[in-house]
């Protein structure tokens, strides 16, 4: 008869075998990476090569999540969603700064990186959220001021970040000068810094599911039961251990994704778009998962909250490796996504303008993606 402490141990390695392959992957590219990423010109190669570890990213960044996504359990709206959207940011951010020092010509990495995040969440991730919402529970309730307070923010940091560049003449082309960067560094962390100290502090009732009727615990998708504290300390460690790998395979895999965009001619937006994709597909899981549950408060702060740390948190770091490496970081938009981009926010407006939200405003924003889409391929 097996042990308490036996049968512990094999649950946790069939729960957490992705860890293994996270750290045998990064500890195998430590060891051969230069030699394997050395010559990408076979296919096949390329292809096993880029699919690995894209696989073992993305597998991660699911696990990532699920702990973030214990933790937010425990630590409670709107803390909680905080841990699970600064976790997948974290991750963006290494995949970026990888892209940027180990890439050629990828000064507009970044942006097309948070263009790629803007639309997914924005358009993709809402829409998607609001029509499965809809169908299930005809309308859904969310905290106005909450949606309102995110807005107020992403929509002058997106403006700022992604618009501005292209008008501005102190430097040449769609960039910032030296003082405008650092002015625009100064401005977003302290701009988050204060929005972080409404949310957890003066504040924090904009960010929960005002009273209702429906009972949301009934619904087993989400689940609602703290863990101990032993339990909760452990999520953390994992947490860490699944990012610290990450910064390893960060690097590599900027590599093959910079190899198919040069030598295969792909549009060089698709490089933001792997990006996103691979930072987001966790998140777009957690939260189709609470608008099924009629936590529609949740999907709200998991994925308004993500655009607004992508925006925040990543254009400062950016410019910062641009500074270190000496390296011309482009934000401005061309004038095609500079449209689509001041249409999302003005449609995301009007969606977040009514406490309640149906079908008709998720297959709008579901359209505005497959825009996205298209345009990234023929503009």
């Amino acid at each position: 008869m097996a042990t308490p402490w036996r049968s512990h141990t094999v649950n946790f390695l069939r729960r957490e075998w992705p860890l293994a392959a996270n750290l045998a992957t990064a500890a195998l590219f430590w060891l051969f990476g230069q030699m394997w990423l050395s010559d990408l010109s076979d296919p096949v190669w390329f292809a096993f090569i880029l699919l690995w570890l894209f696989a073992v990213i993305l597998l991660s960044a699911f696990v990532v999540v699920r702990h973030a996504d214990k933790l937010a359990v425990n630590l409670g709206e709107p803390l909680g969603t905080l841990v699970l959207t600064l976790a997948v940011t974290g991750i963006e951010v290494m995949l970026i700064s990888a892209g940027m020092v180990t890439g050629k010509g990828n000064s507009t990495l970044a942006r097309d990186a948070m263009f790629a995040v803007v639309m997914i969440v924005l358009n993709g991730m809402i829409g998607m959220s609001l029509l499965l919402g809809g169908l299930r529970h005809h309308e859904q309730t969310y905290n106005l001021l909450g949606a309102n307070a995110f807005l107020a923010v992403i929509v002058p940091l997106a403006v700022l970040g992604l618009v501005l560049p292209n008008f501005t003449v102190s430097s040449p082309g769609p960039t910032f000068s030296p003082f405008q960067a650092v002015f625009l560094i100064v401005m977003s962390l302290g701009l988050y810094g204060v929005f972080l100290a409404i949310q957890n502090v003066r504040h924090r009732d904009y960010f929960v599911m005002p009273e209702s009727d429906e009972a949301v615990a009934e619904h087993e998708e989400v689940d609602c039961h703290p863990d101990s504290e032993a339990s909760i300390r452990s999520h953390v460690g994992l947490l860490v251990a699944y990012l610290l790998p990450l910064v390893i395979l960060s690097k590599q895999i900027a590599v093959p994704i910079d190899h198919g965009i040069r030598d295969y001619h792909a549009p060089a937006a698709l490089g933001g778009l792997v990006v996103a994709i691979l930072i987001l597909s966790p998140e777009s899981l957690a939260a189709a998962r609470a608008a099924l549950a009629n936590q529609l408060q949740r999907s709200v702060n998991i994925l308004l909250g993500s655009v607004l740390a992508t925006i925040s948190l990543t254009i400062p770091s950016v410019l910062a490796v641009g500074f270190i490496t000496g390296q011309t970081i482009i934000l401005g938009l061309d004038p095609v996504d500079t449209i689509l981009l001041l249409l999302t926010l003005a449609v995301t407006v009007l969606t977040f303008g009514s406490a309640r939200t149906n079908v008709l405003l998720g297959a709008v924003h579901c359209l505005l993606f497959l825009a996205y889409l298209m345009l990234i391929f023929e503009k």
